[in-house]
């Protein structure tokens, strides 16, 4: 009862608690005996062809969660079956992704582990009479496939003997034929209503060096030969893929089938994550990243694990976001405000305040004494008073808010404008007085002056304001890099269709002053900055002299349930 009540507090803080579809089928499996004797066994099978993305995170969360339900197994292996668009960079940085979404695997795998059985299997199917060798081009195999009202054409090496398949198979291995000259197609039916059921490629010849095996081949299975065998090879009871595999599934089961594999995994799909205003392409995201449009794989635009994490998303904000988006066996776009709600919700009760101001204006207190400076007491979070306080120096001059400074004030504008006063966060009422400029006619600094008798924290209850603003002083004031960010896309207003294209506007950096507690912030620390939103130093560009923050997510939540 311990060791259940442990796993229920796991699910409980990694996500997905609640049953599902697919739970659902497991538990069926289960009270029919189909796995007695084995453990649940999942697995997260990434391509190592670039970075991991939100929506991976979604297969992630699942596979892991699903295991520690049942008290299983997750192994994290690598479909890495294809040298070409495969590299070492990548595998660490998935490893990375996994670690940081806060999942341990139970066996790091690569499909190349078993390219010697694949190889063995592949021979069986060929004396077994249900694969042969194809001099057609890929082309001419796609031409003659057939469409979905029409069947295909059997090629004329359909035909060839067992023999001749085993030793033209095996001069393939030997490296005789050169790329695309042969490869090896499984034979079943050319007039299956199931396009990938038409004799299918199972192994195409290339000469490239594999990340994990060298030189060592030049035969490469194809994904949909070498997923069934590396399920089935690890014992993996339940293969959890996304929606697009399910036409794919015959052919998962005929691999097995034809091979008379025992207790042969479960293929179940569900709906892949699709997320508005980005792109889960890993084709697009490359080339955002190859022609420099964006920073690297990392950019804080990018929708990818390292992205959102450089971004200062939080791991426990994203697997409550794959929580509650749940699963479906329709595909259907989430909207991004759901993504950052998850993620405002998690810090506000985790980070704390800080004064920070924007576009700053100089303000003069011309009856302040000068050369004095008084501390101010400020919250550290408003949401937690646990959290405390600390002090910020108040003085003479100080920078605000240019948002927070109107000349000629619109209707129900209650921050300052000549004139008018307002309350200074934690210190004293404040009036606009004057306000200087230069030649060109911009605001140089404003003149004010304060009421003594206002203090706060000193029990006064005169007269009311109704405008409250934040500052930082002058000459304590710690200058900060921010980088403010929009969507990576956004809709293409010339497009009837409204299809979305990259936002050149998605980074502005600023300029910005900072209480001087912000000096001491170390890279990846998150802060909220009041009347702002939250942000984090950033991991790349922050050292201590200089200080680098990243725009996590604004205040205010756009999304409606």
């Amino acid at each position: 009862m311990a060791g259940e009540k442990e796993n229920d507090n796991n699910l409980a803080s990694l996500g997905l608690t609640d049953g599902n579809f697919i739970h659902a089928f497991i538990d069926e499996d289960i009270a029919a005996g189909k796995y007695a004797g084995q453990p649940i066994f999942t697995r997260f099978p990434p391509e190592p062809n670039g970075y991991l993305h939100i929506g991976h995170a979604k297969a992630i969360c699942l596979n892991f969660t699903t295991a520690i339900k049942y008290h299983g197994k997750c192994n994290l292996r690598y479909d890495d079956t294809n040298p070409i668009k495969e590299d070492t960079e990548f595998v660490n940085s998935i490893e990375e992704d996994v670690k940081w979404l806060g999942f341990k695997w139970d066996n790091l795998l690569y499909a190349s582990d078993y390219f010697d059985e694949m190889f063995d299997c592949a021979m069986r199917l060929i004396q077994k009479g249900k694969a042969y060798v194809d001099d057609l081009s890929a082309s001419e195999i796609k031409a003659t496939r057939g469409t979905l009202t029409n069947p295909g054409t059997e090629s004329p090496h359909r035909g060839r003997s067992i023999e001749e398949n085993v030793r033209l198979f095996e001069e393939m291995r030997a490296g005789k034929y050169a790329d695309g000259e042969k490869v090896l197609r499984a034979k079943i039916d050319m007039a299956s209503p199931n396009i990938n059921m038409r004799d299918p490629v199972l192994y195409r010849i290339s000469h490239s060096t594999h990340h994990n095996t060298g030189d060592q081949w030049c035969i490469y299975p194809m994904y949909d030969y070498a997923h069934p065998l590396e399920d089935a090879i690890e014992q993996v009871t339940h293969s959890l893929c996304t929606l697009e595999f399910e036409d794919h599934r015959p052919l998962y089961n005929w691999v097995l089938e034809e091979l008379e594999w025992k207790n042969a995994p479960r293929q179940i799909e569900f709906a892949r994550l699709n997320l508005s205003n980005t792109i889960m392409s890993k084709r697009y995201l490359k080339e955002l990243v190859d022609d420099g449009t964006v920073e690297g794989w990392d950019d804080p635009r990018m929708p990818t694990i390292a992205g959102l994490r450089r971004r200062g998303y939080t791991p426990e904000a994203i697997r409550k976001f794959c929580e509650d988006i749940g699963l479906s066996k329709s595909n259907s776009a989430v909207e991004i405000e759901f993504l950052e709600h998850c993620v405002r919700d998690d810090l506000k009760t985790k980070v704390v305040t800080r004064n920070v101001v924007f576009d700053p204006i100089k303000v003069v207190i011309t009856n302040y004494p000068e050369g004095q400076t008084e501390d101010a007491v400020m919250e550290n979070n408003r949401e937690v008073p646990e959290m405390g306080e600390h002090n910020v120096p108040f003085g003479r001059e100080l920078w605000i808010d240019g948002e927070d400074f109107m000349e000629i004030p619109a209707k129900k504008y209650f921050r300052l404008f000549p004139g008018n006063e307002v309350r200074f966060k934690g210190a004293y009422f404040l009036t606009c007085q004057e306000v200087l400029k230069d030649n060109d006619g911009k605001i140089v600094e404003l003149h004010c002056t304060y009421d003594p008798e206002t203090r706060s924290g000193s029990g006064f209850e005169g007269r009311k304001v109704k405008g409250t603003i934040h500052w930082v002083e002058a000459q304590t004031a710690v200058p900060i890099t921010v980088r403010e960010y929009g969507y990576l896309m956004v809709k293409d207003e010339n497009d009837p269709d409204g299809r979305e294209i990259f936002n050149p506007d998605s980074l502005v950096t600023k300029l910005c002053y900072a209480e001087p507690a912000i000096a001491q912030a170390q890279a990846e620390e998150r802060f909220q900055f009041f009347r702002h939103g939250y942000y984090i130093a950033d991991a790349k560009l922050t050292t201590e002299d200089e200080k680098v923050f990243n725009q996590i997510v604004g205040l205010k939540s756009s999304w409606k349930k």
